[in-house]
This record gives structure tokens, C-alpha cells and sequence, in this order.
């Protein structure tokens, strides 16, 4: 009983120093008064916040742990959403890109054509390196029209039907390109090794000059499969010397197969030939007097033996490795 009477008193303390500064604050004094309460008691208030106040903390979050775990996945699915968003935007931004340089080697090479995606990648029967479009028959698309891109050719159409088409690619074991070269008009024939990076280009006149850096372009010939002007590719090195008939010259190819996407079937050959119009301006153009190192070509991978092999375009002799 002794502790409640000394709770009670202090309890009583307590509220008749309240009253008290509640009347003075009333009649407007007191000021003295409050102050010498709050230098007593607020060290004791201080002291008692103290100690309350973490437990305060600890309860309320406590209650909003919930809250935090729904902002969290909130936020993980807006950061998701934005990674989405980024890409779409950046497979946006290159088929615009790739739709626009297209563009822009039909319209200086006076093409016309139908635009495609590729839709499958891989072997077909009798091509090694082979691709699938979405466009057939019924867009006006017949076999041995020119497939392009806006590095230059992709390769020619092998097979169709109504709503698809398969095309034969360019560095396939079996294709033969007439090709011409972009400073000395020198023509010859570039054909596939089966590797993606290289082809092989074999110049008509064994004493023709010849030089790394040399660019090369379809010629095309009235009635052949390929149409005049079309980027090929980049002379990387020449072996054998001048009147050597093996005398060859690796060319590493504008169009990279392993990415196509969005590329176009010539349906009507050009009425003028375009000739070197589509190429970029040469930072340096070669020359032919420079000489360039004799270097041997990596041995391209060995490639499935087709089933058959694809009449070559432009009057070209059958490329002499397609069985």
C-alpha cells in the first residue's frame, strides 16, 4: 500500500503543477512559472522519449514490413518493364536502321524489290548456308532473284513457295558470283568456300593487277542470275604471283550472315548499271601498283557435301569445289 500512496502522491503533484501553469497561462503570467517547470521536468521528459522512442520505432516497422515487401516488388516490376521497354526499343532502332540502309541501296542501285524478315536459319537441301523468308509466290517472288540487305548480297532464291522462300547464301560452298573490281574494272569469279568470313576470287586475266583493300561488285550480264552493282566484299589478301594460274585472292564479305534480319528480293533488274554507285567513297583507294604481301588463306571449315549444286549465274563456269 506504501508504493500506491507514493504513486498517488506524486500523481497529485503532477497534475496540480498542470493546473497551475493551465491558470497562470490564462490570466496570462506564469511565464516565470512554465519556465521553472520545464528546466524541472524536461530533462525527465527527455530522458523518458528516450528510452520510448526506439521501442516506437521497432513497433511501427514491425507494421510496415508488409508495406516495404510490396513496394519492393512494385519497384522490380517497374525495373522490369524498363528492361523490356529497352529492348524493344534498341530491336526497334536497328530494324530501322537495317530498313533505311536497304532503302538506300535500292534507291541508288534503281532496284526494286519486296522487303523480308528472315524467319529460319540453317541447312537446306543441296546449301550448306542457307536462310528462310517470309515471302513467296504470292509477293511476286520467283527463284533466282538477288536477296539484299544494306551491306550488299545476301545470296539468290533456291526455292519457293506461296507465303516462303529459301535463299542460297552467298559464302555457301556452291555459289559462283561474277564479280568486277571496283578501281581496275577487272572482272573474275568469287565464290563460296563455306565460310561465313571468307570467300575466294579468281580474276579472268592471271596478269590483271590485284591489291588488298580492293572492293569488289556483281557485274551482271544481261539473261544471268545476278543483277550489276551489287556490293560483294573486300579483297584481305592475294597468293600466287602475276600469270600463276592459282593465283587467288581472299575476300572477306560485306554481309554478315550470322545476323540477318530485314532484306529485300529484287523483283526488277535495273535499266542502268549502277556500277560502283552503291559503294561508300573510299577512305584511301588502292592502287595498283602497291604491292601487298603474298599471305596464305585460312582453310575454311569443310562444309556438308550438297545434293545438288545451282546453276551459276552471269555465264560463270560452275564453281570447280561444289560437287
Amino acid at each position: 500500500m506504501r508504493d500506491d500512496r507514493r504513486t498517488r502522491t506524486i500523481l497529485g503533484l503532477l497534475l496540480l503543477t498542470a493546473l497551475t501553469l493551465v491558470v497562470l497561462s490564462i490570466r496570462g503570467g506564469g511565464e516565470g512559472a512554465r519556465t521553472g517547470a520545464q528546466t524541472i521536468f524536461g530533462p525527465i521528459q527527455s530522458a523518458a522519449a528516450a528510452v520510448v522512442r526506439p521501442i516506437h520505432d521497432f513497433v511501427t516497422s514491425i507494421g510496415s514490413l508488409g508495406s516495404k515487401d510490396a513496394q519492393i516488388a512494385d519497384l522490380q516490376h517497374r525495373n522490369d518493364d524498363l528492361v523490356s521497354q529497352l529492348r524493344t526499343s534498341e530491336y526497334a532502332r536497328n530494324r530501322a536502321k537495317e530498313l533505311d540502309d536497304l532503302l538506300r541501296v535500292s534507291s541508288e542501285g534503281q532496284y526494286r524489290f519486296v522487303p523480308a524478315q528472315v524467319i529460319a536459319f540453317g541447312p537446306a537441301q543441296g546449301f550448306a548456308w542457307a536462310i528462310t523468308i517470309d515471302a513467296g509466290t504470292a509477293d511476286g517472288i520467283k527463284i533466282d532473284q538477288n536477296v539484299i540487305n544494306g551491306q550488299g548480297l545476301v545470296g539468290r532464291v533456291v526455292r519457293v513457295t506461296s507465303s516462303t522462300a529459301t535463299v542460297a547464301l552467298l559464302v555457301d560452298a556452291t555459289a559462283t558470283v561474277g564479280a568486277r573490281i571496283e578501281s581496275t574494272m577487272e572482272v573474275g569469279l568469287l565464290n563460296g568456300t563455306g565460310d561465313s568470313l571468307s570467300m575466294e576470287f579468281q580474276l579472268l586475266d592471271p596478269f590483271a593487277p590485284v591489291v588488298v583493300g580492293e572492293r569488289l561488285v556483281s557485274y551482271g550480264t544481261s539473261g544471268g542470275t545476278f543483277v550489276p552493282g551489287i556490293p560483294l566484299g573486300t579483297v584481305t589478301a592475294v597468293t600466287g604471283t602475276p600469270g600463276q594460274l592459282n593465283r587467288m585472292a581472299t575476300v572477306a564479305p560485306f554481309v554478315d550472315v550470322s545476323n540477318l534480319d530485314v532484306v529485300g528480293v529484287i523483283t526488277e533488274r535495273p535499266r542502268v548499271n549502277p556500277r560502283d554507285s552503291i559503294l561508300a567513297p573510299a577512305s584511301k583507294a588502292p592502287t595498283a601498283g602497291a604491292s601487298a604481301s603474298p599471305s596464305a588463306p585460312s582453310a575454311p571449315p569443310t562444309a556438308p557435301a550438297p545434293f545438288s549444286s545451282p546453276t551459276p549465274g552471269d555465264g560463270a563456269t560452275p564453281n570447280p569445289k561444289a560437287s
